[in-house]
């Protein structure tokens, strides 16, 4: 089974808890995520599935946009409500124009620290790990970039945001670093991301409504329709020689992408069967191959 589909993850669940339900689900053993999403944060947790797994790459670097709370007052061991307290409360008188003057400081290209409790590789090793087991995990500031950086509201000492953000950036951090500012502690109460790239809310089904739909045979409906995918890149419809030459892994000649790096090929309106990136002129060359030279064959034999 291929496609990508959204997931709005609810809250206590790993990415990689939604990965083993979908698998089971769908009964596709091939499924992976876009990008992890804190067990305890809800929203948009785009899954692909089968030969689409091979799509990941493409989406490493995609920005996202989150919303949450932040409360002040304290930190915790982990940046979040999930972790122990590193100091006692204090107590805090803020307005919103304070604040909004705070989180315009963490806009741009900034360094940033990642938290300890997080998948940043040390050695190999995700962080959370040393950190699990009270071992130093010896992490060093990142250059990320935060696109923007809204506050919507102060209530006593929680305030609510709403942030977009490159790839690589930890909202986490962000609510930790503005505790430090202000000398008073923070962490992130909540998080609810409700973009990553092209796929919003919008686009999201609980595993619930996924479940429900492929048990009634309109598993096709939960997946996201190929065309929409990888908006950036243009499109172009193979025809059957074509397609056979890229289902063999041949260069062909697509003269209307010539000012193109990369293109998505159809064979048909559904289905996406490669990535093909220009090499010399109007020749391109398909980078990965999403499906078989059986498409060609339930074709004409439909």
């Amino acid at each position: 089974m291929n496609g990508i589909l959204v997931i709005d993850k609810p809250a206590g669940l790993t990415s990689h808890d939604v990965v083993n339900r979908l698998r089971r689900i769908l009964n596709e053993r091939s499924v992976g995520h876009l990008g992890t999403l804190d067990p305890s944060a809800t929203g948009v947790l785009p899954m692909v599935a089968g030969s689409l797994t091979r799509l990941a790459q493409f989406y490493i670097k995609v920005e996202k946009t989150y919303e949450g709370v932040i409360r002040f007052g304290f930190a915790t061991d982990t940046y979040d409500a999930e972790g122990k307290a590193t100091g006692p409360l204090q107590s805090v008188a803020l307005s919103l124009a304070q604040v909004r003057e705070l989180a315009s400081g963490f806009v741009g290209l900034i360094e940033q620290m990642p938290p300890p409790y997080s998948a940043k590789k040390i050695q190999g090793v995700p962080a959370y790990k040393l950190a699990r087991k009270n071992k130093d995990v010896p992490l060093k500031p990142v250059q990320v970039e935060v696109k923007e950086f809204e506050i919507l509201n102060v209530d006593g000492d929680r305030v609510a945001f709403r942030a977009h953000v490159a790839s690589g950036t930890y909202v986490r951090s962000l609510a930790h670093d503005m505790g430090i500012k202000l000398g008073c502690g923070a962490h992130l109460e909540s998080l609810r991301r409700t973009s990553v790239g092209e796929f919003t809310l919008a686009d999201a089904q609980t595993l619930e409504e996924v479940d429900v739909a492929c048990k009634g045979g309109q598993a096709e409906n939960v997946f996201i329709h190929p065309r929409k995918l990888l908006p950036d890149l243009p499109a172009v419809t193979a025809n059957d020689d074509t397609a056979a030459c890229i289902f063999n892994g041949r260069t062909v000649n697509l003269p209307e992408f010539s000012n193109s790096r990369q293109v998505k090929v159809f064979y048909g309106q559904q289905e996406l069967i490669a990535i093909a990136t220009r090499v010399a002129g109007t020749l391109f060359h398909p980078r990965i191959v999403l499906s078989s030279a059986s498409s060609l064959h339930t074709s004409h034999s439909s």
